[in-house]
């Protein structure tokens, strides 16, 4: 594996960790340019101000949301990840068409995401979150 890849590698094992920690700016720093497109939501969070208003709303829902690894790899410009996403659900929930009140409900979803990077860079262009919303939905007793 060439030096590029492992750390790419590194970027995304780092990216996500950092999520679970709150620190958004060493998030922000992870990017060229920040941009989130939920798959499961058919949303996309494109800019610095979008994807920290994001991490505000999310973390808002879901305090402790966290990840597991499950797999990773790496081909071309883009790392792909396989993951365990957790969190209880504490706080309103915002959807296209409606806001959800707490549940007080945990939740443990298995989801997808591929991390695109600048060529020739670690630095992130678009991370490409893949779940199913109505699983989660099903999970916190919604659906």
């Amino acid at each position: 594996m060439d030096e590029l890849t492992q750390a790419r590698l590194q970027v995304v094992r780092d990216h996500m960790r950092l999520e679970c920690e709150h620190d958004w700016d060493a998030v922000i720093a992870t990017f060229q340019h920040p941009r989130y497109e939920m798959q499961g939501m058919e949303t996309v969070f494109d800019g610095e101000e979008a994807v920290r208003g994001y991490f505000a709303t999310s973390r808002a829902a879901f305090p402790d949301q966290g990840n597991e690894i499950i797999a990773i790899g790496a081909g071309g410009d883009s790392v792909l990840v396989e993951f365990w996403l957790t969190g209880t659900h504490l706080g309103p929930l915002k959807l296209p068409t409606a806001d959800l009140p707490p549940t007080g409900r945990a939740f443990r979803l298995k989801m997808m995401a591929s991390f695109e990077f600048a060529p020739g860079s670690d630095k992130i262009v678009c991370e490409r979150p893949y779940f199913d919303r109505l699983a989660l939905l099903a999970a916190l007793g919604l659906g």
